[in-house]
C-alpha cells in the first residue's frame, strides 16, 4: 500500500478549553476518559477522504498538532512554541463556550501562529477588540470550534451562540459548537461532520496549490 500524503493542522486555544479531548474525538472517534494538560505539543492523526464520492477522491493523513501553553506566555515560551508553527496547512481555533476570555484570546493565538504577534500592545484598538483587518488577507484555512456546549444554561444559549457566530465571521471561518464527551455531535452526515470534512478539503487544496505558512 502506498504511503498516504499528509497535511498539518494546528489546534490552538487556551489551556483547559478541551483541545486534547477534541483531538482524541476527531482522531479516535472516542471520548477521552482522563484528559491531562498538554506539555509542548501532542500530535494525533485522522484519516480523511478528500472529495469523498467524486472521481478525485483520495485518502490523506490529517496531522492534528495540539499545542499546549498559554497565549499570555513569556516571549521565551512563545519562541519555543514557534517551532510547531512551521509549514502549517490549516488552523483549528478552539474556545470554551462558557469562558468568554478563551474566545477573545483566539485572536492572539491566530496572530501568534501567523507570525503577526510582533507587537501585542499595538494590536488592540480602543474598544478592546482586535483589529480585524489583520485577518482580512489571511488565506490559510481556519475553523472555529466551541466546546462545552452542554454546560451553557438554556437561558443564555442564544446569547452565547450569537456572540461566537460573530467571532467565526471575524476569521472568515465556519464554526462548530459541541460537547467533546458526546460523539453524536460529529456523527456521520450531521451538519458538523459536513463542516469538518469541508474544512479538511480546503486544507488539502491549500497544500496541493503549493502553499504552507512558514
Amino acid at each position: 500500500m502506498a504511503a498516504l500524503d499528509r497535511v498539518k493542522v494546528l489546534v490552538l486555544g487556551d489551556s483547559g478549553v478541551g483541545k486534547s479531548s477534541l483531538v482524541h474525538l476527531l482522531c479516535q472517534n472516542q471520548v477521552l476518559g482522563n484528559p491531562s494538560w498538554t506539555v509542548g505539543c501532542s500530535v494525533d492523526v485522522r484519516i480523511h477522504d478528500y472529495k469523498e464520492g467524486t472521481p478525485e477522491e483520495k485518502t490523506y493523513y490529517i496531522e492534528l498538532w495540539d499545542v499546549g501553553g498559554s497565549v499570555g506566555s513569556a516571549t521565551s515560551v512563545k519562541s519555543t512554541r514557534a517551532v510547531f508553527y512551521n509549514l502549517l496547512n490549516g488552523i483549528i481555533l478552539v474556545h470554551d463556550l462558557t469562558n468568554k476570555k478563551s474566545s477573545q484570546n483566539l485572536y492572539r493565538w491566530s496572530l501568534e501562529a501567523l507570525n503577526r504577534d510582533v507587537a501585542p500592545t499595538g494590536v488592540l484598538v480602543t474598544n478592546g477588540d482586535y483589529d480585524r483587518e489583520q485577518f482580512a488577507d489571511n488565506q490559510i484555512p481556519l475553523l472555529v470550534i466551541g466546546t462545552k456546549l452542554d454546560q451553557i444554561p438554556e437561558t443564555k444559549r442564544n446569547e452565547v451562540l450569537t456572540r461566537t457566530a460573530f467571532l467565526a465571521e471575524d476569521f472568515n471561518a465556519e464554526e462548530i459548537n459541541l460537547d467533546c464527551t458526546n460523539p453524536r455531535y460529529l456523527a456521520a452526515g450531521s451538519s458538523n461532520a459536513v463542516k469538518l470534512s469541508r474544512f479538511f478539503d480546503k486544507v488539502i487544496l491549500w497544500q496541493a496549490r503549493g502553499f504552507a505558512a512558514c
